[in-house]
């Protein structure tokens, strides 16, 4: 059953299953808790391996509160709303595993609040976090377009059929890829201290290269998901494996 607390004024959405170690889920752009982890089997996978789960639908997603000025959906205060809501659940220590945006969440959370974060895990974005992902605004533009028909791009009808498939508030989304796009530069990355796992499908366009990512940061692995793009890597066994046993050997 999905919970709620205050985030500093914003109510946000989240669900908790299972015992043990604590892992923080945070989902992807246009997605929620529910189709990223739960639908996908992580949810189950995790707490089947003896884990607390808590799974975060961000701030204009899923259950959470829709906000339309893109200066609300800045990603650092994305990460806050993770770090709020660990502190809502007196959660000390969590690793953390983070999917496309949710990466570049997960990726201030541990920038901003090292303490908190046991290990991490960036996937669906690894080149991408350092040298952007393209032009938000055609995005936007896609999402509030009186219907996808009128798209010709199939970049912008791609995202725009999959936040109609999740059923998501489509001014909330527009306003929030506007905002969430903060850029990460190398120097900032190189300061993640914990255990981290960079992960990306080989045919992920939006991710780029794992191994570029991996080489700013010390000590971080990198794991190629052969065969996946951006939207088949988050189920793809080959990730819950690489994961699974980057979290057992404790990061």
């Amino acid at each position: 059953m999905t919970r709620r607390f205050d985030s500093d004024g914003v109510e946000i959405a989240y669900l908790v299953e299972g015992v043990g170690k604590p892992v923080l889920l945070i989902h992807g752009f246009a997605s929620n808790h529910r189709v990223n982890w739960v639908d996908t089997g992580w949810v189950r996978h995790l707490v089947g391996g003896g884990r607390k789960v808590i799974a975060i639908d961000n701030r204009g997603h899923g259950e959470s509160e829709k906000l339309y000025d893109p200066s609300l959906y800045g990603a650092p205060e994305m990460a806050e709303d993770s770090r709020r809501l660990l502190d809502h659940l007196k959660i000390p220590l969590a690793d953390v595993i983070g999917y496309s945006m949710g990466a570049r969440i997960a990726a201030f959370l541990a920038i901003n609040h090292p303490a908190r974060v046991r290990s991490v895990v960036f996937g669906g974005l690894a080149e991408g976090m350092i040298k952007g992902v393209g032009e938000p605004a055609p995005i936007a533009a896609a999402l509030e377009a009186p219907t996808a028909d009128l798209l010709s791009d199939p970049q912008q009808k791609s995202y725009r059929r999959f936040a109609e498939a999740t059923k998501s508030d489509l001014k909330a989304l527009a306003a929030c890829i506007m905002g969430a796009r903060a850029r990460i530069t190398a120097q900032e990355v190189e300061k993640i201290s914990c255990p981290v796992l960079v992960a990306a499908g080989s045919e992920d366009a939006v991710a780029g290269s794992a191994d570029y990512l991996a080489r700013l940061i010390p000590g971080a692995r990198a794991f190629v998901i052969e065969g996946k793009d951006h939207m088949t890597s988050v189920g793809a066994r080959d990730f819950t494996r690489a994961v699974s046993e980057f979290l057992a050997a404790g990061g």
